[in-house]
């Protein structure tokens, strides 16, 4: 019974990535392009996590300021740090973050896996500092999808299961890294 139940979580997963890979196909494309277009005119790219997210952006931020899958000069992608002290919640922690470090051209990648209310406020401080958004997002976002604009995108993981959702997020991770690379470096051989 129990290994059932492991090898479903597994089937769950795989069916998941198979579903979303043609709808996030184009707007990843996107996105990355948003990220090589920020960073190579000066810009940063600043990852924030909401919640368990904040794991999430910490990771992709190493991702592209060190390496991938090959060498390359480090990219100016910085993780905000969600525990900053003198804050009550992480959100007010992250806003103050975009708030001083956010700057015109600059992009804000976030991560929100569980249908925070914070996101939308996010959101909203980055557009204050003129700078665009990339969003991965789980289905328990419609709150703050109005907040986007049209120059911002979003990586939409329509789940119920924010495990699934998560496992996503790491997925289109790796995507926007490689696309990235790709960009920058050519394909690796």
């Amino acid at each position: 019974m129990l290994e059932q139940r492991i090898q479903q979580q597994f089937f769950e997963s795989a069916d998941l990535l198979y579903q979303v890979a043609e709808n996030l196909a184009r707007p990843l494309a996107v996105a990355a392009q948003m990220m090589v277009d920020a960073l190579t005119a000066g810009g940063r790219v600043w990852c924030a996590g909401l919640g368990l997210s904040a794991s999430d952006a910490s990771y992709a931020a190493a991702l592209l300021a060190g390496r991938f899958e090959q060498e390359r000069p480090g990219l100016a992608v910085m993780s905000l740090d969600a525990q900053a002290q003198g804050y009550p919640d992480p959100a007010s922690a992250l806003m103050r973050q975009i708030q001083t470090l956010g700057h015109p051209g600059d992009l804000l990648l976030l991560f929100e896996c569980q249908g925070s209310g914070a996101a939308g406020a996010l959101l909203q401080v980055a557009h204050s500092q003129e700078m665009s958004v990339i969003a991965l997002s789980g289905t328990q976002d419609d709150d703050w999808r109005s907040t986007l604009l049209d120059t911002d995108v979003q990586l939409r993981v329509p789940h119920s299961r924010f495990a699934r959702v998560a496992e996503a997020h790491r997925l289109l991770s790796h995507c926007l890294a490689d696309a990235i690379d790709v960009q920058l470096l050519g394909a690796a051989e």
